[in-house]
């Protein structure tokens, strides 16, 4: 099953001068149990896409199917489908509004109908999740909480919905390196442990190199490339064209194949780059 778009089209403020076409034509295919990363630099249509993948916003054309369910019907099957997709937006804290944690990460169970014992249970499991202990926050406030907690915090109010598909827009902006990672392997942990298909949403290719199975990338409102990384990071000119640079690893295995080292450049993670320059080095031994 997937998420699936189909010549999907949004213009904002049509038929005013402040017109603009966000998404041009876009059909792609979302797998369920991959990671698939959607790329693109600031104004490419990243953040309008995403909202149409659980019906925040309708496309002026087209159709969104999520497991094969067109989501654009007011049918109850359509609004299951719609459920089946979380999004964790950028700086997801600001959204906290409820006066205690577990209030506000309880919010959207209690929305779709959980009871008491089951909102709890989830409370805990995404708490416990995302690191926050529940027995020390979940009567606090979210406003005392840091930074980073805050991110956890409402990150967890999304998990506890239990989304079959989980799209994540920016999730590691304004988080310093070490945040970056334990933040990135919670959500890989999730993928492993409960299957969870996860969209993330980026210009950072780094993170899209150690992270995706697949790469769609968007430039301008239109799909300008849809493969797997290894693919995707060897066509550097269309990567140019969007906006966005190549994974710092596959730029310096590029730089080292021009100065005369025998390596493969489709190394594009640091695992991946040390086995292949040991590997040169070997043969150059040899030799």
């Amino acid at each position: 099953m997937s998420i699936e778009l189909k010549h999907v089209s949004h213009t904002y403020m049509p038929k005013t001068p402040f017109e603009r076409l966000a998404l041009d034509d876009i059909s792609l295919l979302v797998p369920e149990g991959k990671i698939t990363a959607i790329a693109g630099h600031t104004g490419s249509g990243k953040s309008t896409l995403i909202q149409h993948f659980n019906g925040l916003l309708k496309p002026d054309k087209g159709s969104i199917l999520v497991d094969g369910v067109d989501i654009g019907t007011k049918t109850a099957e359509a609004r299951a489908a719609r459920r089946k997709v979380g999004i964790v937006f950028q700086y997801p804290e600001y959204q906290l509004f409820e006066e205690t944690i577990a209030k506000d990460i309880g919010f959207g169970p209690g929305n779709m109908g959980c009871n008491e014992e089951e909102i709890a249970e989830r409370v805990r499991f995404a708490m416990e999740f995302v690191d926050l202990d529940c027995e020390t926050y979940a009567h606090r406030s979210p406003f005392q909480l840091s930074g980073g907690q805050k991110r956890r915090a409402a990150i967890a109010g999304i998990l506890a919905l239990k989304p079959k598909y989980l799209v994540l827009d920016e999730p590691t902006a304004g988080l310093d390196p070490r945040g970056r990672q334990a933040l990135m392997e919670r959500f890989c942990r999730l993928h492993r442990e409960a299957g969870t298909t996860i969209v993330l949403i980026s210009h950072n290719m780094d993170n899209i190199a150690n992270y995706a199975d697949n790469v769609i990338i968007l430039n301008r409102g239109r799909v300008t490339l849809e493969a797997p990384p290894a693919e995707a990071f060897s066509r550097s000119e269309l990567i140019s064209e969007a906006g966005l640079e190549l994974p710092e690893v596959k730029v310096i295995m590029d730089d080292l194949a021009r100065h005369g080292l025998d390596i493969q450049q489709d190394a594009f993670t640091m695992d991946q780059a040390v086995q292949e320059i040991m590997a040169a080095l070997r043969r150059q031994n040899r030799c």
